[in-house]
């Protein structure tokens, strides 16, 4: 990033900061905020995110399929989620999150195979469905989030389960070695797991040989509809446009589209607030919202 965007985003930071954290009227608080959630994560990595996991939620004809909320490499469900999870809520779905991936390292999650982490998501989704009635979820993703449950989909029965995937920069074709060392540097003692304790790293290398199975004969499955929402500015995932999905069936976001003040970045897309208008919009198409576009700085949200 040249020296004049660092700049424009110490700024945006600090006008995040000051900006109000939740929506008008809301029921829930909306923390807009990466380093609130990260907070909240290493605090208590197993709490559920604020409206998420209520078992006794029932869907309502306006929002017939539940939420399932999948979060990204080295984070964990009430890190990743303070926005999304109560901004859902306050629309009327009922919203579950998981944690998956668990290598013991903590409140870090999502280090385990990526294959081992979709058999545990298509479990977890068999309980949702089971206990809201529904015959449909829809998924948001985040990061691995958003391309570990393509591999529920392509091998084991996700495809007749999921109405609708939507991913936020997702690691769909992989990144490299040292995008991965910069996610993990946004997390305590990241770095160190990269090439020791963490296998879904080496499956998202791109070019591994998990990825080739996974896209092999195409990115899509049959019957799913697949939002993807990406930022420009994404140190992950490289180049950017390796998170954008092709086949029939995809809708592929930018973010920056229309708004060039967003500034949002891989870790903090989950905290900003037009992305997160986009995932409403990918959930009930029906009914769109304005997107708003406001400024947002990396590694903050807003």
């Amino acid at each position: 990033m040249d020296p004049r965007r660092l700049a424009v985003a110490a700024v945006l930071a600090l006008v995040a900061a000051l900006a109000p954290a939740s929506s008008a009227g809301a029921q829930l608080r909306v923390d807009y905020s990466f380093p609130k959630g990260l907070a909240a994560g290493l605090a208590d990595p197993n709490a559920a995110p604020p409206g998420a996991n209520d078992w006794s939620c029932r869907p309502t004809a306006a929002h017939p399929r539940p939420v399932v909320l999948v979060h990204g490499t080295f984070e964990n469900r009430a890190m990743n989620w303070r926005a999304l999870s109560p901004l859902l809520k306050n629309n009327g779905y009922c919203v579950f999150a998981l944690n998956y991936g668990d290598t013991g390292a903590g409140p870090l999650k999502a280090l385990g195979p990526v294959a081992s982490s979709a058999r545990e998501l298509d479990a977890f989704v068999d309980r949702v469905r089971a206990a809201t009635g529904a015959a449909e979820v829809d998924i948001v993703g985040h990061s691995q989030g958003g391309m570990m449950p393509r591999q529920y989909l392509k091998f084991h029965g996700g495809a007749a389960e999921v109405h609708t995937l939507v991913g936020l920069a997702p690691s769909n074709h992989g990144t490299t070695l040292l995008g991965l060392a910069l996610l993990a540097d946004a997390f305590p003692g990241g770095r160190q797991l990269v090439g020791v304790a963490c296998p879904s790293c080496r499956d998202q290398i791109r070019n591994s040989e998990f990825l080739q199975a996974l896209n092999a004969g195409g990115d899509t499955v049959p019957g799913v509809r697949y939002v993807v929402i990406q930022t420009r500015y994404d140190e992950v995932v490289t180049p950017f446009t390796s998170a954008f999905l092709s086949g029939p069936n995809v809708q592929n976001i930018l973010v920056q589209n229309g708004c060039e003040i967003d500034l949002v970045d891989h870790v903090a897309i989950p905290y900003d607030r037009r992305a997160l208008t986009y995932v409403l919009n990918a959930l009930d198409p029906a009914n769109p919202r304005r997107v708003p576009c406001v400024p947002v700085a990396p590694l903050v949200g807003g």
